[in-house]
């Protein structure tokens, strides 16, 4: 079992990195693919191997709380490892326990590839085994007001909504401005929600 790879990353695309690792390039699918900075500089993934009888795939994260995570995430029946990666993308780890801890339904099928249903399982399965502390859920709760408030200033409907998830994830206003501006400041025909915030995190994540 590969628990983490270390290495420079060599290639960067929308849903994975290469990270070369003594001239062996690892394809690591990972959230926030952009988040890893392509140089020299070498870095450590830490990775869950997924076996299945026609693939042998890694997912790789940047701490060791977000791996812990996704495995338990694979725990709850109809989440896979697409799915889960594609929660770990919509959402910090604090950010998503603590909506657990707190049953937030509104919360948790904001987040990619969940449903009602898959959130209520997500709620019984791991609410008593995910631990999270005060700070944690102060944090979460601070986001969550700041992401109220952006929501009024956003001009168009699905950058609204894309502006109040980003904004329950921790950023602030200002970042959430600059990430806008950085798109244009606009959205294309037809783009929805995801497809926008994964807009915005690749501007988030270049600085």
């Amino acid at each position: 079992m590969i628990d983490f790879v270390k290495g420079r990353v060599a290639y960067v695309d929308t849903d994975y990195i290469v990270v070369d690792v003594r001239d062996v390039g690892y394809q690591v699918y990972t959230p926030n693919p952009y988040a890893f900075a392509r140089g020299e500089e070498p870095v450590t993934v830490y990775c869950h191997h997924h076996v299945r009888e026609d693939a042998a795939q890694l997912f790789g994260f940047q701490t060791r709380e977000e791996q812990a995570l996704f495995r338990k995430l694979l725990e709850v029946s109809g989440i896979g490892p697409r799915v889960a990666v594609g929660i770990l993308a919509g959402g910090r780890p604090e950010a998503v326990i603590s909506a657990i801890h707190r049953e937030d339904l509104s919360f948790l099928t904001r987040l990619p590839g969940i449903g009602k249903k898959t959130a209520q399982r997500m709620i019984l399965d791991l609410k008593d085994k995910l631990q999270i502390t005060s700070a944690s859920i102060e944090l979460v709760w601070e986001a969550e007001a700041a992401g109220g408030a952006a929501v009024a200033a956003a001009g168009e409907d699905s950058w609204g909504e894309a502006r109040e998830a980003l904004g329950a994830l921790g950023y602030t206003a200002s970042e959430l401005d600059r990430a806008w501006a950085g798109m244009g400041g606009s959205q294309q025909p037809g783009e929805t929600v995801d497809a926008l915030m994964k807009r915005a995190l690749q501007q988030l994540f270049k600085g």
